[in-house]
């Protein structure tokens, strides 16, 4: 009796130790973490990229070049690994294609002018059922842009017969050529009720190239080296426009989303000062969102969404949740287990994250972590940017700044910030550590 009462005495004092050892590292990772992650570094890096030395950050211009190399020498500081060369800079040009003509046959009966739509970087293009293009169909019934968008990702040749019961929609087709990354394939879209033996489609097209540029810095993993964990936020943001009553030009961009991509650079120096990561971490800002989220496709075709673990972009955390203080929002919550998994990660903590309340306003599809959803990534947005309709006027919402010229970092909370960025820091915490894997996203229902 004697010695069992013994024995739990001392599995009582390791017990007692190991839990004292418990609460002792979270004291020691919590000052770790705010030593990192606080309102005057989190200021520090805003003021800089929302400054007006930035011009507004609009793409295509001088100011989100020098953006760029803000960011790229914060990366080059916390000591991430460069994603080309030496270059943090993930370069790629865009391709307008200004359409001149079209013509072509099907069976030697002609095809009228307007019912050929091409997708293609060159200025002259000419196919035949001799070009080695993949003949498909588009029937009556199915997702037109969808499937045309699925083809046009694909990086092959296509010829693709577009049944006529579109003929209504067939011409917004060409939405799609807008902005094209450059490529050597080409989608030939036809409305037709035909299947050709033999085809011969030509179109000319006036193409205009422009460099754009994604900033990406990696943490390589320990153990899991192939597989990923990003962190993401858009640095372009609107620019220049005429001068308001004040006298005010510049499109700052503060909370949209010069906040977003602070976290990124505070989470790159803080991981990166942890060297504990199992899985690998990329880190990214990307250009172009404002003007079509260009810079995050480009971004999600270079990896293999399968060994995608996990998604966090940032998208305007500068101001208050409607939960107030110490809470934020993940869109498209429900659709993984990512956001259970950043809650248990936070128990003990004052700060919690909730489900996107903001359902009809479609927040999942509008920002840049929609395209590495669509392939099945748990990619989710974290915002704290308030959506809820003002009663006031049609369409405005709470969030008064938000693409407006006050979007100046004096509307931001710099210490909310950084409990948010450091709430993304420990909620990621297990799955960046290989403990936790969150389930993918079900491509079948996604647009």
């Amino acid at each position: 009796m004697a010695s069992i009462i013994k024995n739990r005495k001392v599995t009582m004092k390791r017990i007692l130790l190991i839990g004292l050892c418990t609460l002792l590292f979270a004291v020691l990772e919590a000052q770790d973490i705010d030593k990192i992650i606080n309102a005057t570094e989190v200021e520090r890096i805003e003021k800089i990229l929302s400054s007006d030395d930035m011009q507004g950050r609009r793409t295509f211009t001088p100011g989100i070049d020098k953006a760029a190399v803000f960011i790229s020498e914060e990366f080059k500081k916390a000591g991430l690994q460069p994603v080309k060369g030496d270059s943090y800079f993930q370069e790629f040009m865009m391709v307008g294609p200004k359409f001149l003509n079209a013509s072509g046959k099907f069976d030697n009966t002609d095809l009228a002018g307007k019912n050929i739509i091409v997708v293609t970087c060159q200025a002259d293009l000419s196919v035949t059922e001799k070009s080695g293009y993949e003949k498909v169909k588009i029937e009556a019934g199915k997702d037109l842009f969808g499937a045309a968008r699925k083809l046009i990702q694909d990086g092959k040749n296509y010829l693709v017969l577009v049944d006529t019961s579109f003929s209504k929609n067939f011409n917004r087709l060409t939405g799609f050529k807008r902005q094209l990354f450059k490529s050597d394939n080409s989608v030939v879209f036809v409305l037709t009720d035909i299947d050709p033996g033999t085809f011969s489609i030509t179109a000319k097209h006036e193409i205009t190239e422009r460099k754009l540029m994604n900033v990406v810095g990696i943490l390589p993993g320990k153990k899991s080296k192939d597989e990923y964990v990003i962190f993401s936020g858009h640095y372009d943001h609107l620019g220049i426009s005429k001068p308001n009553k004040e006298g005010d030009s510049i499109y700052n961009g503060a909370n949209d989303d010069a906040a977003g991509t602070t976290a990124v650079m505070m989470l790159a120096h803080y991981f990166a000062k942890k060297k504990d990561n199992e899985r690998t971490i990329v880190f990214a800002a990307f250009t172009a969102e404002e003007v079509g989220g260009f810079g995050a496709q480009y971004f999600s075709q270079q990896y293999n969404p399968e060994k995608v673990v996990a998604m966090f972009n940032i998208e305007m955390i500068g101001t208050e949740s409607k939960w107030g203080t110490n809470a934020a929002y993940i869109t498209g919550y429900e659709k993984t287990d990512l956001g259970k998994i950043a809650e248990k990660n936070l128990q003990g903590s004052k700060f919690t994250f909730y489900p996107d309340p903001y359902k009809t306003q479609d927040l999942f599809y509008r920002s840049d972590n929609a395209t590495l959803a669509r392939l099945g990534v748990p990619a989710h947005t974290i915002s704290t940017s308030r959506m809820e309709a003002d009663s006031s006027a049609l369409n405005k919402t709470i969030d008064s700044y938000y693409h407006t010229l006050d979007d100046e970092i004096e509307t931001l909370d710099m210490k909310n910030m950084a409990e948010i960025i450091k709430a993304i820091a420990i909620s990621s915490s297990s799955i960046i550590a290989g403990k936790d894997k969150p389930t993918r996203v079900n491509t079948s229902d996604l647009r």
